[in-house]
Order: C-alpha cells, then structure tokens, then sequence
C-alpha cells in the first residue's frame, strides 16, 4: 500500500469529519473548496481538513481511494459522501442535518446578527 493510500485511510478512520480540499479550512485556494468549507463553518462541524496542494501523491490518492475525480471530497464516519455540489444540494435540502443526525455528529445553525 502507498504511503499516501495509508495516510487517507488512516485520516479518515480516526476522524469523524474530513474535508480534502485545495487549502485549509482557513484559506480555501478554489471556489469549490470555499463553498464546503463555509456549509460546515455554517453549521459548526469540527472536522478535520488535509490541504491537497501540499503533497501530488495526497491528492491523485484520493482520487484513487473514493474513485471520485474532484476536489473537495467530505467524509463523514469512513464514508464518502462527496464533493461540493453534492454537499451544496444536501444542504438546501436539509439532507445534511439527516446524515449529521443518523452518524451522531454534533451541529449547530450559525445565526447571522
């Protein structure tokens, strides 16, 4: 197994939430990213974020792992739940908060002032 192949399954065995994406959480470098990372800040997920941009092999790796060719990918409890218009429907739907309730994972609505 590649050592990128074991990091990804390791990343995603040992945290609830991750979110591959071009950046950081902080400082998402696409759109796509971007609009992932501001749905979770909305509904207050702690998870875990692994900037694709550092390491190539990380990046086509999950590509391989999911057999999903985009970036953002979001994994909630080891599955694949997918990338950013699929998150994006899911949310407008409320289908989200669904998964987030069926997987025990805590989230909140951020309120705007």
């Amino acid at each position: 197994m590649s050592e990128a192949k074991n990091y990804i399954e390791t990343t995603v065995k040992n945290n609830d939430v991750v979110l591959f994406i071009k950046g950081t959480k902080d400082f998402p470098q696409c759109g796509f990213s971007g609009l992932v990372t501001q749905i979770l800040g909305y509904l207050n997920i702690d998870y875990f974020d692994v900037n694709v941009l550092e390491n190539d092999e990380v990046r086509q790796a999950i590509k391989d792992y999911s057999d999903w060719p985009t970036i953002p990918q979001l994994y909630i409890k080891g599955e694949f739940i997918g990338g950013a218009d699929i998150l994006r429907d899911m949310f407008e739907t409320g289908e989200i908060r669904g998964l987030l309730d069926s997987k025990s994972i805590a989230y909140s609505i951020t309120e705007s002032a």
